[in-house]
């Protein structure tokens, strides 16, 4: 058999050229095998729509400037896998032809990268993380519990109610727990039924809470990086669906309050006035954070009031002034993640109205809320070592504020997320000052 009968011809053509005068041929030495394993593998490709589907992911963005299609419908994965971009970026330039005159361009940011959803076999081309629908987003970061454990028809619900993230249900409830803890005798421990019903309306009320937010701000959370891919922004739920999720928390919560004495009832359900309005606040002006503070410590009047039946200003005013100042440090430290997209919408914050003196500012409220807890506990007898546990949460929050780094998001989302230390720092702190007092 003549040379040239064994071997198999290669012919593409450049980036960017669509005639055949620009076609190539390059020629690849095989043995007499290779033409047949070569023709019954394009069979197989031909007769296979998921390998049909992966080559065209990978031709269209080199052959044409058009987005690719899927051949059906985009199904959601039921778990989200990551993406292949650093798998083809090692074989772009290798494991392709890459002579002098055929080398591809191995720039990533001008080639389109195939995902493969694992519920439907279909590829969903995307182009520098694409806009692609829904959870398709997660598919970048770490997956949740919420993905791998929890139904499908349930995932929607519990990341609406951010059960992956607790470092709400913590700042929520801490202040609960230094109350409840405060209102109880000297020399005793504190009433555990009273912190485990306020634990599990802290964890409903939040999750209450970031569904009204959503539902109010889902217009802007589709123009924010960070929050476009939460479930009613990018349509895995509807309106009437959240709506409908936050009537079964509501109701939850209220089987929890109506447990409480008369006194707290009524003082638990006025903090609906706050819950409601918050999210309408960054339209309104550069100071949410503060209304955030007024809601999220609610807890501190109604701890005390679920156990004495009423309030003693002299102490839970200056608990709640002090978790109002808190949420203003950790608050502001997490806005500085979305200033430049609130710059872009048009929503207000402290972060964008502090700028460059936010250190100075939030500096001040940490100053202000360790006072206000000095002089809770002075005014609540509390032993000395409350005062010792003061001087290790002012510690801890000098710092965050000294090693914030307000330009990068990682480090104020770490930062925001360490404030659930000081919340612990403190309830440990009046725990042992009210055994001691």
């Amino acid at each position: 058999m003549p040379t040239s009968s064994r071997r198999c011809y290669w012919s593409f053509i450049h980036l960017g050229s669509g005639n055949s005068q620009n076609t190539r041929e390059i020629q690849f030495p095989r043995k007499g095998m290779a033409a047949f394993w070569i023709s019954r593998s394009s069979r197989r490709l031909r007769s296979s729509p998921l390998s049909y589907s992966l080559i065209q992911s990978f031709s269209d963005p080199i052959f044409s400037s058009k987005t690719p299609t899927p051949s059906e419908p985009f199904h959601e994965p039921s778990v989200f896998p990551k993406t292949l971009e650093a798998r083809y970026k090692s074989n772009i330039g290798s494991g392709f032809y890459s002579g002098k005159s055929y080398r591809f361009n191995s720039n990533l940011s001008s080639f389109s990268v195939a995902t493969i959803s694992t519920s439907s076999g279909v590829v969903e081309g995307t182009k520098n993380g694409g806009n692609c629908p829904g959870e398709q987003e997660r598919s970048k970061s770490q997956v949740s519990w919420i993905d791998l454990y929890l139904p499908k028809a349930v995932r929607p619900y519990a990341h609406l109610a951010r059960l992956d993230k607790p470092i709400g249900t913590w700042l929520l409830a801490w202040p609960c727990m230094w109350s409840i803890t405060l209102a109880a005798s000297p020399g005793s421990l504190p009433d555990f039924k009273m912190m485990s019903l306020f634990g599990c309306g802290a964890l409903l009320l939040r999750g209450a809470g970031c569904t009204v937010n959503d539902l109010l701000d889902s217009d802007i959370d589709k123009k924010v990086e960070r929050t476009k891919s939460r479930p009613v922004a990018s349509g895995l739920l509807t309106p009437f669906q959240g709506l409908s999720f936050l009537g079964v928390q509501l109701l939850l919560g209220l089987g929890i309050l109506i447990q409480l004495n008369n006194y707290s009832i009524v003082l638990g359900a006025s903090s609906l006035l706050l819950v409601f309005s918050y999210p309408l606040m960054k339209r309104l002006t550069f100071w949410p954070q503060a209304y955030l503070g007024l809601t999220f410590n609610w807890g501190a009047l109604l701890g005390w009031a679920a156990v004495k039946g009423s309030l003693d200003p002299a102490i839970a005013l200056p608990l709640y002034i002090s978790g109002v100042c808190w949420t203003l440090v950790y608050d502001t430290i997490y806005a500085h993640q979305d200033k430049e997209d609130d710059l872009k919408v048009g929503v207000k914050s402290t972060a964008l109205r502090f700028g460059d003196l936010t250190k100075n500012w939030v500096s001040g409220f940490a100053i202000a809320c360790i006072s206000s807890l000095a002089l809770c506990g002075f005014n609540a007898d509390l032993g000395w070592p409350y005062y010792a546990s003061l001087m290790a949460a002012s510690g801890q929050l000098a710092w965050q504020i000294w090693t914030v780094d307000l330009s990068s998001r990682a480090d104020c989302s770490r930062k925001f997320v360490s404030n659930k230390w000081f919340g612990a720092i403190v309830f440990s702190g009046i725990l042992v000052g009210r055994l001691t007092s």
